[in-house]
């Protein structure tokens, strides 16, 4: 039987009524940016009370994360007043935004890969605190909200989950006034997501107002005491989310309703992927060893791997896209040939592809235009002798604008240019237009909105009944459950067995995310009731 994923609606209470009496703590008038090739705000009012949880909703693109950075001081308004506490202020910096007690966790994060967890909390807090204090204070706060974080592992050793958790303890320990979450729950699994849903409540009641930019309609209706709408710069409406449908607050934010995804049964071929017995010590010492992972995948199906982040996703990532070649040679194949050593460029020329959960810094280069970006993995373009046909780079990025629909100002832009989910868009598309036999891809539409995510999800469906292989490693277990044939479960550096989707629930995959999956079930004993 399949079970759908339990959204925050039933599994926490929802949030109390408006508080209408508060004063305000934040109130934007005629907040305007224009950036070259587009007005990301157009005379944007927001007005934000004490104590309130208030979501800012729209499509990638919409200009919610210009208004964030605006509101925190990254980024200088062309127009409009902001006034905080009632006093009108000019916040120059992030610096004199946290002295104003404004505080944000962004989307793409702000940590030091070379750092610490600790050190980089260290760095934007009261340099008063030593050291081992602010260490100290992490441990506590963690452990006060569930969050689990190490203060000494250096943050190149974290998963994309594990340095989200970083940076909303960071964000906690400032004890802001106003606390900015640009898609806090991307990465987080439903359990955490509950978890911080009971902080947020508490920040809330105890006067803290929180900013909160999501796609997932159903954590805004669970969870938020108003919501303001943006498209294309604009607000559109302001509605009070616990009176609405996901699908009216769908249709305020795209015009639309997304459309159904059409999922059928799937049409296995032959065995594409194979991992055998995969052994695979840690190449950091804040790493996971890989112990014995076995997997196959075949044409024409969809293979979901869950869990919670940090237990071998990214280790087994590296080793089937060629980033870690210390694999023991014969334990991953390829349509039967060894690839367990190849690089990643041999591993593309034989038709697999990859798309890294970090889009900035390993999916995309941030500095490169989109055309440049192609050129990481899309080769059509140059010659063998090495010169590159910049028009056809350019086309080829013109064209996956186009496929999918990507909010870009052309093949020229800047790749942090791109909102994130349109970057996600551009990054995922690249690697589904190359037609590859095998395409992995790691949490496909993190931050990407309802629409876009849709679309996303039916492209790899579109890609699975033309025949390829695709493995979807995601922490959004209503994602997997919506696109996959197939389930698996990492924990601790082991695999599951493998689960036909319909046949898993819930409850089981919550089960086996504690590598509990060969845990044996009593048998019932005949008789037992009766004596």
């Amino acid at each position: 039987m399949t079970a759908s994923t339990p959204t925050a609606e039933t599994t926490a209470a929802g949030p109390a009524a408006r508080p209408g009496g508060a004063t305000l703590r934040l109130q934007l008038t005629g907040i305007s940016k224009q950036y070259p090739a587009v007005r990301a705000n157009d005379r944007v009012d927001l007005s934000v009370r004490a104590g309130e949880i208030h979501a800012v909703l729209g499509e990638n693109g919409a200009g919610k994360s210009t208004l964030m950075k605006i509101i925190y001081g990254a980024v200088q308004p062309d127009e409009g007043e902001i006034r905080f506490n009632g006093r009108p202020v000019r916040i120059a910096s992030p610096a004199q935004a946290r002295r104003l007690g404004i505080a944000m966790v962004y989307q793409h994060f702000s940590l030091f890969d070379t750092l610490t967890a600790a050190e980089n909390v260290w760095l934007g807090l009261d340099k008063s605190l030593a050291l081992p204090d602010v260490t100290r204070r992490i441990t506590e706060v963690a452990a006060t909200y569930g969050l689990d974080v190490d203060p000494a592992r250096p943050v190149h050793t974290l998963s994309v989950g594990e340095r989200q958790r970083v940076e909303i303890v960071r964000a906690l320990l400032t004890d802001p006034q106003l606390l900015i979450l640009d898609e806090p729950t991307s990465v987080l699994t439903p359990q955490a997501v509950d978890k911080l849903f009971v902080t947020l409540r508490r920040l809330a009641e105890a006067g803290t107002s929180i900013l909160y930019i999501s796609h997932k309609l159903d954590e805004i209706r669970a969870l938020c005491h108003h919501c303001t709408v943006l498209r294309g710069g604009r607000v559109t409406g302001e509605v009070d989310p616990t009176q609405e449908s996901n699908a009216s607050l769908s249709r305020l934010m795209i015009g639309a309703e997304p459309p159904a995804l059409a999922h059928r049964d799937a049409a296995v071929g032959a065995v594409r992927l194979a991992v055998k017995d995969l052994q695979l010590a840690r190449s950091s010492p804040f790493g996971t060893d890989l112990q014995g992972i076995a997997l196959e995948l075949r044409a024409g199906e969809v293979l979901g791997i869950a869990g919670v982040s940090g237990n071998g996703q990214a280790e087994l990532m590296a080793a089937l896209s060629g980033e870690d070649p210390r694999a023991a040679p014969g334990s991953v194949t390829l349509d039967g040939a060894d690839i367990a050593r190849a690089s990643p460029r041999r591993r593309r020329r034989l038709g697999l592809h990859f798309v890294p959960e970090e889009r900035l810094g390993r999916g995309a280069v941030p500095t490169l235009s989109l055309a440049q970006n192609t050129l990481l993995t899309r080769t059509e373009a140059v010659a063998r002798s090495g010169w590159i046909a910049t028009q056809q780079v350019e086309a080829l990025a013109a064209h996956l604008i186009a496929r999918f629909k990507v909010k870009a100002g052309g093949p020229r832009a800047a790749a942090r240019s791109l909102s994130g989910g349109n970057l996600q868009k551009f990054l995922v598309g690249r690697e589904i237009d190359a037609n590859p036999r095998v395409l992995i891809v790691s949490q496909p539409t993190w931050g990407v909105d309802v629409g876009a995510a849709a679309q996303i999800r039916a492209e790899l469906l579109a890609l699975r009944d033309a025949g390829c292989a695709v493995l979807v490693v995601s922490e959004e277990l209503e994602e997997l459950f919506e696109i996959c044939d197939r389930l698996q479960v990492i924990a601790r550096g082991r695999l599951s067995p493998s689960l036909a989707t319909r046949e898993a629930t819930i409850e089981r995959i919550g089960q086996w995310m504690s590598g509990l999956w060969d845990q044996p079930v009593a048998p019932a004993v005949a008789g037992s009731a009766a004596s």
